[in-house]
């Protein structure tokens, strides 16, 4: 390392971050970020494991564009499936700042314009707009191609009906909102498949859209929900990881 007399030490203060959506890799970046992402001095990333199959993803993109990828293991989070509401919610919260205690131990010793890359869009379920703005860095965000926008371009359908909302929503909380009202439903963050009670609903299901393993299935639930179950092992299988998503809309008489 050569040392520069008078250029101020790697800190915080004089780091800036950048927020890119990639989609679901290289074949997704936008001009946009891809300009934006050449010009950072590094990006950064965690690793789940000791073999993650999505770091892969993000080397790749960081590769094309001939940006250092810097690593970090991602903290534990708690994940266990009898949390309530308030104890998710809490396992978040503690997952996110062991997160940003790894991001400002790296963004401090550096300093210099790091990337942050997002799957999809970093408007939808992800945490990292949040996290950055914790650190109190200066930020920008650039949109990148979001799952439903693939999700429906594969299954050439519109989101909505004529005039009609699409509610955007988690697994985790489908049939609260359907008990709500909800009759046209994007589903995200799925760790399976439960459609149990909605087999004459309309069902249209994407998994590692863009990327390998992609796989599609789309009918009445009440037909197609062994097709979706085995698709999403095909697609794990070949991929080594799964994320999927679905459009679940109701019958036109309006009975769950």
């Amino acid at each position: 390392m050569v040392e520069v007399r008078g250029a101020p030490a790697p800190s915080l203060e004089t780091s800036k971050v950048r927020i890119l959506g990639f989609g679901m890799g290289p074949q997704h970046v936008t001009p946009e970020v891809a300009a934006a992402l050449a010009g950072c001095d590094y990006a950064i990333a965690v690793a789940k494991s000791e073999h993650d199959p999505l770091l892969a993803v993000r080397q790749a993109v960081c590769d094309a564009h001939g940006v250092e990828l810097v690593v970090v293991r991602d903290p534990e989070r708690d994940r266990s499936a009898g949390l309530d509401r308030a104890g998710y919610e809490g396992a978040v919260a503690d997952w996110y700042a062991a997160r940003l205690a790894a991001y400002r131990s790296v963004l401090s010793a550096r300093g210099g314009t790091c990337a942050f890359l997002v799957w999809g869009d970093p408007s939808l379920y992800d945490g990292t707009i949040r996290i950055v703005r914790e650190l109190g860095v200066d930020f920008d965000v650039l949109p990148g191609i979001s799952a439903p926008q693939v999700l429906a371009a594969r299954h050439g359908i519109v989101l909505h009906e004529v005039g009609q909302p699409v509610h955007v929503t988690t697994a985790r909380r489908l049939r609260a909102d359907v008990a709500a009202g909800q009759r046209n439903v994007v589903v995200m963050l799925t760790a399976g498949v439960d459609l149990d009670g909605f087999e004459d609903w309309t069902t249209w299901w994407g998994a590692n859209l863009g990327g390998t393993g992609e796989r599609l299935v789309g009918g009445r639930v009440g037909d197609v929900a062994g097709d979706i179950a085995a698709a999403r092992e095909a697609a794990k299988a070949e991929a080594g990881w799964v994320m999927d998503l679905f459009l679940l809309r109701g019958p036109d008489d309006g009975a769950a």
